[in-house]
């Protein structure tokens, strides 16, 4: 992160719009965490980035929880951008939110981290705003050192979008985000049901439940690893023969 500059303060979707021209340079760009003294601030950019109405206390809770990874851009003492990503545990999720993670991570101890919103003010997105702070969010989750209290327990980063976003779905795919499921009528947007994606960036070793495709994957894989198919069988085979012979 050489080149920013960091001060610290006590779900929807990507903005993104073509702009003629960057109006800052990253290098100028501060990072801080919200505080409350922002509500009202972050409260007004929403307004204007998202069409769903939050609720009061979820402002409250974005500047001063703990749960939530709330990250600003700063630039010229304004904030210019917003990340904001609820980390709970797995076993906490909606239903439809569920089927994120193999049955292997069905544990108390598994974390995920849920993308709330992410929004630059227009005249400054297609300046690396919004890829700033969502590399940010990844390297804070899934970085070589642990940062507690999460300490690498998150397995998947997901968010919600609707399917009609394209500039979004193309921003979060090109940063590798998986599609993971389609949901029919998710969105009530002024009293009009939206369809929605599921979209999943997989950290820590997490990873979708497999299907038949994966497990010849995975023998395929450790076989190649292993020297080749045959002596791959041939190890296993002894194995069990060798477990067999001494019971």
């Amino acid at each position: 992160m050489a080149g920013f500059s960091w001060y610290l303060s006590e779900g929807f979707q990507v903005i993104i719009e073509k702009s003629k021209e960057a109006k800052c340079s990253l290098k100028d760009v501060q990072l801080r965490f919200l505080c409350p003294d922002d509500l009202e601030e972050v409260r007004s950019l929403c307004r204007d980035w998202f069409p769903i109405e939050y609720p009061q206390s979820w402002y409250e809770d974005i500047t001063s929880s703990e749960r939530f990874f709330a990250l600003a851009a700063v630039y010229k003492s304004q904030i210019i951008g917003l990340i904001v990503a609820e980390i709970k545990p797995y076993l906490k999720l909606n239903a439809e939110d569920r089927g994120i993670l193999s049955r292997w991570f069905a544990s108390k101890d598994t974390l995920v981290a849920y993308i709330l919103s992410l929004g630059v003010v227009r005249p400054f997105r297609r300046s690396g705003v919004a890829t700033l702070l969502l590399d940010v969010l990844i390297n804070h989750l899934a970085g070589a050192l642990p940062q507690p209290p999460h300490e690498h327990r998150v397995k998947a980063i997901f968010l919600h979008v609707l399917t009609t976003n394209t500039e979004a779905i193309l921003f979060y795919e090109k940063r590798r985000f998986r599609l993971h499921s389609f949901l029919p009528y998710y969105y009530s947007i002024k009293g009009r049901c939206k369809d929605g994606f599921t979209y999943v960036y997989y950290v820590n070793g997490g990873h979708a439940p497999w299907g038949l495709y994966d497990y010849v994957k995975y023998v395929a894989r450790a076989a190649w690893r292993g020297g080749g198919l045959y002596p791959w069988l041939w190890g296993k085979l002894r194995t069990a023969l060798t477990i067999a012979w001494h019971r």
